[in-house]
This record gives structure tokens, C-alpha cells and sequence, in this order.
């Protein structure tokens, strides 16, 4: 049956760099205070490599072997409290190599998707220590086609286009995005929200890791771009109710998947 409305919680959390126990721990609690506080969450969503931060230079030694201690965790968490759940990413190691990494479970605790990273973003080096993914983030939730994506992607449109042409009516988007970029990162969601009439649902880290501040603002923006709710720049938990059916009113009110000329575009 599809979901006409979601409940969706944003947990827009410090993360301590290269101390996976601690943030294990923390995600936890968030996620027990996500089902106590206000309306019970559809949809939980943290954000990007919340298990050791960008620890890179320990990431071998820190990241989970083959993602089984996060998919445990996400897996029994949604299944006891019949929640869907985008575990953000978290650093994974697997035999090939250590890769930035999505986990999505449903209600029932099934791994809807799993999604690496493929874009790697040169300015945390990035492409020196992980692999980068190969397939796209194609998912359905409550009936509800969607896509996920990982913080740098967002600078590709191809790739929201990409999901958005297989009917993703909702893009998730974790992430570790810091000052100065603020207003990038406003502009490059809106812009994806209203160039493919989806919602976009995104989680930032706060707090400081070296000499780099992550600034929040986890966002749910509504087809039309307008944002709906909106985090500050401290741990907290983002709230807002979305109506899953504005997608397919905004997409006939303005038909730009009909009105495409794509032979002209390659």
C-alpha cells in the first residue's frame, strides 16, 4: 500500500572522528529520542560517515568489516519499531577496499538498497583512500519510488535527473558538508528539488573535526523548492510531515518530463 503522507526525522549529529564506539553509541540514543519526541517517524535519516567520521588516514582499522555491525543495528532497529530508515553512510570495509557506503532498510528490517558513494570529492582526498561505487541509488519505500545520493553528488544534476527519470519522487541526501558553503548547499538541494518536482530529504553533521566546521542546516524541501523545515547548527533532530502526493500534482502542473528534448542534449 503506498504512504500518502511521511513523518520523516532528520538526525543532525556531531560526529567524534575516529571513534566508532562512541558514535555507534550516540546514533542510538538519537534514534530512541527520534520515536519519543512528537509524531512517530515514516522515515529516519542520519548523516554521511557518522560510524568514524572523516578519519581517513585509520579508516582501514575503523570501518566496519563488510558494514554487518550498521546493518545489525539498522536492520533490528526498524524492524522492532516499524520504521524505514536511510542509515546515512558509514565507512565499510570490504575485500577490495574501504568504500563511503548507504544502508536502507523498511519497515520489516529488509535492506531495501545499499548505494556507495560514486562521485569522491578531492578536497578530503577522498580518492586516495576509498573506492567509489559503481551503480546508482534506486529504492522504494511505503510504495514510494526514490533515490539516495551521498553529499558531493549533489554538483552532478545527471545523476538526480538520472533517478528522477525512473519515477524517484524523493531523493535522500546524507552528507558531510562544511563552511564556507552554506549557501551551496541551500542552492544545489533547491535546485534539485525543483529541477526534477521531487522532495528532497538531506542531513548534514554538525560540530568540528581539525580544522573543518560542519554547519547542519539538514533540510526536506517540497517539490516546488520550497524548504519545509530546516536545522540550525547544532545537534538536534529535524522534523517535517511531507505530502507524498504534491509530486505528481507539481509534475502535471508544469509537465517538464513531457516537454524534454533529450536527442538535443547528448
Amino acid at each position: 500500500m503506498t504512504q500518502s503522507t511521511w513523518n520523516v526525522a532528520l538526525l543532525q549529529m556531531d560526529i567524534a572522528i575516529g571513534e566508532p564506539e562512541r558514535n555507534y553509541g550516540k546514533l542510538e540514543a538519537l534514534l530512541n529520542q527520534s520515536l519519543q519526541d512528537n509524531a512517530k517517524p515514516d522515515v529516519i535519516i542520519m548523516p554521511e560517515m557518522w560510524n568514524t567520521g572523516y578519519a581517513l588516514d585509520r579508516i582501514q582499522e575503523q570501518a566496519d568489516p563488510e558494514g554487518e555491525r550498521t546493518k545489525a543495528l539498522l536492520s533490528s532497529f526498524s524492524r522492532e519499531h516499524g520504521v524505514n530508515i536511510h542509515g546515512g553512510s558509514v565507512a565499510v570495509k570490504r575485500e577490495d577496499g574501504i568504500y563511503n557506503t548507504t544502508y536502507i532498510f523498511d519497515r520489516e528490517g529488509r535492506e531495501a538498497v545499499s548505494y556507495s558513494k560514486i562521485h569522491l570529492f578531492r578536497l578530503m582526498d577522498e580518492e586516495k583512500y576509498l573506492q567509489s561505487g559503481e551503480t546508482i541509488g534506486r529504492l522504494t519505500l511505503d510504495g514510494i519510488p526514490s533515490g539516495t545520493m551521498i553529499c558531493y553528488d549533489i554538483r552532478f544534476p545527471e545523476l538526480s535527473r538520472k533517478l528522477a527519470l525512473g519515477g524517484a519522487q524523493v531523493l535522500f541526501v546524507p552528507a558531510e558538508w562544511p563552511h564556507p558553503r552554506l549557501h551551496h548547499w541551500r542552492t544545489l538541494l533547491q535546485a534539485r528539488a525543483i529541477e526534477n518536482q521531487m522532495f528532497v530529504i538531506s542531513c548534514n553533521r554538525v560540530g568540528i573535526s581539525g580544522t573543518t566546521e560542519f554547519f547542519g542546516h539538514s533540510m526536506v524541501i517540497d517539490p516546488w523548492g520550497e524548504v519545509l523545515a530546516e536545522g540550525d547548527e547544532s545537534e538536534q533532530i529535524v522534523r517535517a510531515t511531507i505530502d507524498l502526493g504534491l509530486v505528481s500534482e507539481v509534475r502535471k502542473r508544469i509537465p517538464i518530463f513531457e516537454d524534454r528534448r533529450p536527442g538535443l542534449y547528448e
